[in-house]
């Protein structure tokens, strides 16, 4: 198998840490690309151009990285990373779509603050962050959820959290999240999030 990846893309380290707390970083091999330098490779594996793209050995191509995780799991050895359990797997998926949510404003945000500043929107830009901001809030309330084992939920709200300290430190998103904070500070010290940290 093959993984189309970005260094700095929080959905791509979130595979990158799933494949690495299963065990399997031989199995599957990375090729790094830039999905705004548009190349063929990454069209060939996803038509939509993003990362991450993940090409099977029977040259099937999966994109979107909550599939991708949901794969992966499903398919490697290792420890499951997604609750067996029915009601344990509905509020890991929530984390999930949270932490995706929190990325998503914040890739948005990103790619606004790149745009030339007269074309920028002050009105998206402020709705992204209030977006961040609330799902934060609401992490903080719930940061008992990301105790015990690691699960796919908490993968996606601890690399997204990563992915604002490495663009968006301005959001300052320890303030006031005491038990959050922790959660995440505890779950970086895990060598798969610090082989997949961004740089």
């Amino acid at each position: 198998m093959k993984l189309y990846s970005s260094p700095t893309s929080p959905f791509v380290r979130k595979v990158r840490i799933l494949i690495r707390e299963k065990g399997a970083a031989n199995l599957v091999a990375e090729e790094v690309v830039s999905a705004l330098a548009d190349p063929e490779a990454l069209h060939a594996a996803n038509p939509l151009g993003k990362v991450p793209a993940l090409l099977l050995d029977d040259g099937t191509t999966l994109f979107d990285s909550p599939l991708i995780c949901e794969y992966l799991d499903a398919v490697l050895p290792g420890p499951k990373l997604l609750p067996a359990a029915e009601a344990a797997c509905w509020r890991d998926r929530r984390l999930h779509a949270i932490g995706d949510g929190i990325s998503d404003a914040a890739v948005s945000l990103i790619f606004e603050k790149n745009r030339p500043e007269a074309e920028r929107s002050a009105m998206w830009m402020g709705r992204w962050r209030r977006a961040i901001a609330r799902a934060v809030d609401l992490l903080e309330k719930e940061a008992a959820s990301l105790e015990g084992p690691l699960h796919l939920g908490g993968i996606a709200v601890f690399a997204a959290l990563g992915y604002l300290d490495f663009r968006h430190g301005d959001l300052a998103w320890r303030d006031g999240h005491p038990a959050l904070a922790a959660a995440y500070e505890k779950a970086s010290g895990r060598p798969a999030f610090k082989e997949t940290a961004p740089a």
